[in-house]
């Protein structure tokens, strides 16, 4: 299969046209859920786009107290550092939900991502599988999470996680494996940037093996939807 008919790609004008169409979507998606099983569970990236449609869908109408929410990956720092995602998602989505919320953080006291592994396989076990809507980032790079070029793609891992150091990585992370994100019911990719869309625009016509997107899509027999903007 052409890798893009695994891709359903959305383009908009700016970043805040983005954020309306992503909520939409992503509430839709979270509410069909509820009709299957009684709980959710919502994975969200870090960096810097999420900032832009985190808030837009914390004004949704949901069942927030119903929906676990979790990372993607997460750089080893403390949670109220400038680089935590945990902080970032706290700020633009936590911080904006009145009632209950239950969010599931990555960061363990653990010195490095490899010795927690154990322990953070076990705060996902606990969340309801498969992740019912899993929110990508996509680096310049190709990079999807904290899966990186560089990495192989063949290896397969019974855990949840996947410790990623230097010089893969600038820093030390964790990242959801692979194969536990490849198994989400739905997933989206939030790509802004023309360098981005370029990028897109390769992979649509030429698989590369070398893209961690690319082993992503491979894995997948559903469509995964791609939100885009130039810019913000």
């Amino acid at each position: 299969m052409c890798l893009s008919d695994l891709i359903q790609r959305k383009h908009y004008a700016n970043i805040a046209q983005l954020a309306e169409s992503f909520a939409d979507y992503a509430a839709a998606t979270l509410n069909d859920s509820f009709a299957k099983k009684p709980a959710a569970t919502l994975v969200v990236p870090g960096g810097n786009t999420p900032r832009h449609y985190l808030p837009t869908l914390a004004a949704r109408d949901l069942r927030w107290d119903k929906i676990a929410i979790t990372l993607s990956d997460e750089r080893w720092v403390d949670v109220n550092d400038e680089a935590s995602n945990e902080r970032l998602v706290k700020k633009n989505l936590l911080e904006h939900l009145t009632g209950n919320t239950n969010f599931i953080g990555l960061k363990t006291p653990h010195q490095t991502p490899a010795e927690a592994i154990k322990t953070i396989h076990q705060r996902l076990d606990y969340l309801p599988q498969p992740f019912s809507l899993t929110v990508l980032g996509l680096g310049e790079d190709g990079h999807i999470a904290s899966l990186f070029p560089g990495m192989s793609s063949t290896v397969t891992t019974s855990q949840h996680c996947v410790a990623v150091d230097q010089p893969i990585a600038s820093s030390p992370r964790i990242s959801i494996s692979l194969n536990t994100l490849a198994s989400s019911q739905h997933i989206a990719l939030v790509a802004v940037g023309k360098t981005k869309r370029k990028l897109l625009d390769h992979l649509c016509e030429h698989t590369d093996p070398k893209i961690p997107l690319v082993w992503l899509l491979q894995r997948r027999e559903t469509p995964i939807v791609v939100f885009e903007a130039d810019g913000v």
